[in-house]
């Protein structure tokens, strides 16, 4: 080939390149320009997101009881980040390396020149370190944020809940996009029930940077930056220091306390014990606190006021008492014979003592135990499973916080799958008569059934929140729950709260808690314990003629419902109506050696 048409060839194959490059810049000119004009303005522009403080929580009186308190976190802009300065940035923040590395390599729902959080509720020695090595610690910063603060004299544990940083996995299940990685979420109680109250809607700052990802300004002059929306505030129904008594009266024992007001279910006081510090998690939650907690034999997690399943003892009897009476099983005025024991089978059931014949009144009143194995024997089990559900039994009662438990409540259905159709003995409803056996309810239940009863059947939903309030114009929402009415004659409820009030005020299980200020009600319990002590009960409401409060108390381990749970409620009762009580000494003794309940 001669050197002419040699340098023809190479002078067309580089005609050849010169026009793709022309015609792939000519394309990238007229079609994708507005494109890539928009991916160079993103890739330009650092957004700073702006977490809104949560919503705050007052009790019903304007009381704060949760708030907010400000805290640093920690943030590395990946682009911006160099990692040779890896080991030292781990070592300020006590984070291992591998696991600093491992959060900026998964981080999304950012880019390279937005913060993203690796850290926070730092203390002032990492932030005075950081503000100090500025220059050289490239794309290190640190934000101030929000976290809860609880500024009174208890825990509110187990009704507040807390806030966790947000797992992988609610990452991927969330609909929409407003969470990213590093933001809390409500993880318990109100603030997971509410969250999409309380956390409000996030701002944004933009900011122009460099090639280099070094800040210029802000964009637009600040003009295009979105101020963040607080969270909303929630009005409680809780007395902030009939909260803080209660949590008093408990303390060092195991147990639960909740009362509502029974004309709408508000909330009042709820207390599950033992509890936790929720400032633990209000911040960064130390992995060491959390497994300590959840191996903690005591359970301090558990919320035994909405998960226990007890056997109720003999608050049962108010319960047995109307199904009895709407079973047309007995009227106000029958009586029946209550010799001392009952002989059932081959088995002999005691009483405390012998009553002679006594009508639903006085067997309340003196907690007769023949009368109410005789009962369950005559109202039988579908009888007694209808109308316990009517009484929120069996079922969740709707509060507004997470991990309800229905309790147990036997059907026959469960009998006969449990011991076979139809071979369960009748026996078994000799003991469901007294509340013992195998039946499980749990304060909440007990308390809303109390309530029902006190307003002679309207049946409240047990709720927290009343009203759900804007932060930035204090416009407030009404939050409503449930109101039924369980349609029974009047005369029943009477006759029932006849005997609560003999209870207390005639010669009764709980006379020792008579006041001369207020007429309380109630009805004392001892749920049987094989394995150790009893647990203690009592429900009661007050004043008798106009009910304003109504209470559940369980002591677990702590014996007669009159040795624990009666004083308890006593106190708890008077100090929200303004009554006299003994704050100093709440554990007045058994009222006799004749009386278990």
């Amino acid at each position: 080939m001669d050197q002419d048409k040699k340098k023809y060839i190479i002078f067309v194959i580089c005609l050849s390149i010169l026009a793709v490059f022309v015609i792939r810049l000519a394309y990238l000119q007229l079609f994708t320009s507005d494109e890539l004009t928009k991916e160079s303005d993103k890739n330009s522009i650092k957004t700073i997101t702006v977490t809104p403080p949560r919503g705050i929580m007052y009790d019903r009186n304007g009381n704060i009881l949760v708030d907010n308190k400000p805290s640093y976190t920690v943030t590395i802009t990946p682009n911006q980040f160099d990692k040779n300065i890896l080991e030292e940035i781990s070592s300020v923040l006590e984070l291992s390396a591998d696991t600093l590395a491992m959060n900026l390599k998964n981080i999304k729902g950012t880019n390279r020149f937005n913060p993203a959080k690796v850290k926070r509720d730092v203390d002032f020695k990492v932030i005075s370190y950081i503000a100090e090595n500025r220059e050289r610690l490239n794309g290190v910063d640190y934000q101030v944020e929000a976290i809860r603060y609880y500024p009174n004299n208890f825990r509110g544990s187990h009704s507040f809940g807390y806030c966790n940083e947000i797992s992988p996995k609610q990452l991927e299940k969330q609909i929409g996009d407003y969470y990213k990685q590093g933001d809390m979420i409500g993880a318990n109680g109100l603030e997971s029930t509410y969250e999409n109250h309380l956390r409000g809607v996030k701002g944004y700052k933009f900011i122009t940077v460099d090639v280099k990802g070094r800040e210029i300004g802000s964009l637009n002059e600040g003009n295009s930056d979105i101020a963040p929306v607080n969270g909303a505030d929630l009005v409680l129904g809780m007395d902030k220091d009939l909260q803080e008594l209660a949590e008093k009266l408990i303390y060092g024992k195991q147990g639960a306390i909740i009362a509502v007001d029974p004309r709408n279910g508000e909330i009042l006081c709820f207390v599950s014990k033992p509890d936790f510090d929720l400032s633990s998690f209000s911040g960064k939650t130390d992995p060491k606190i959390f497994s300590e907690l959840l191996n903690d034999p005591q359970k301090p997690l558990f919320n035994r006021v909405i998960q226990t399943k007890y056997p109720p003892g003999s608050t049962w009897k108010m319960m047995m008492s109307l199904a009895a009476l709407e079973a047309g099983i007995i009227t106000t005025t029958s009586t029946i014979s209550c010799p001392g024991s009952f002989v059932y089978g081959n088995r002999s059931f005691a009483d405390h003592g012998a009553y002679g014949s006594i009508n639903v009144v006085r067997a309340l009143e003196v907690s007769a135990n023949v009368f109410y194995y005789k009962l369950g024997l005559q109202v039988g089990i579908d009888n007694y499973y209808k109308y316990s559900k009517m009484f929120g039994f069996g079922t969740k009662t709707g509060i507004d916080i997470p991990n309800e438990t229905v309790g147990l409540l036997p059907s026959r259905e469960y009998l006969d799958k449990r011991y076979g159709e139809n071979k369960w003995t009748q026996g078994l409803l000799v003991s469901l008569g007294i509340g013992q056996g195998e039946l499980g309810v749990s304060p909440v239940q007990m308390v809303a059934y109390t309530a029902a009863i006190a307003m002679n059947g309207l049946y409240c939903q047990p709720h927290f929140v009343s009203k759900i309030k804007n932060s930035m114009n204090n416009e407030e929402e009404i939050v409503k729950y449930e109101q039924r009415r369980i349609d029974l004659p009047l005369k029943y409820y009477e006759a029932v709260k006849k005997g609560m009030y003999l209870v207390v005020n005639g010669n009764g299980t709980a006379s020792k808690i008579r006041s001369k200020d207020v007429v309380l009600c109630g009805k004392t319990g001892t749920a049987q314990n094989t394995s150790g002590k009893n647990h203690s009960w009592f429900v009661g409401f007050a004043p008798y003629e106009d009910p304003r409060i109504a209470i559940c108390v369980l002591g677990e381990f702590e014996g007669w419902g009159s040795s624990f749970g009666a004083p308890t409620a006593a106190a708890l009762m008077l100090k929200y109506l303004g009554a006299s009580y003994n704050e100093a000494d709440p554990e007045i003794k058994s009222v006799g050696d004749n009386h278990y309940d």
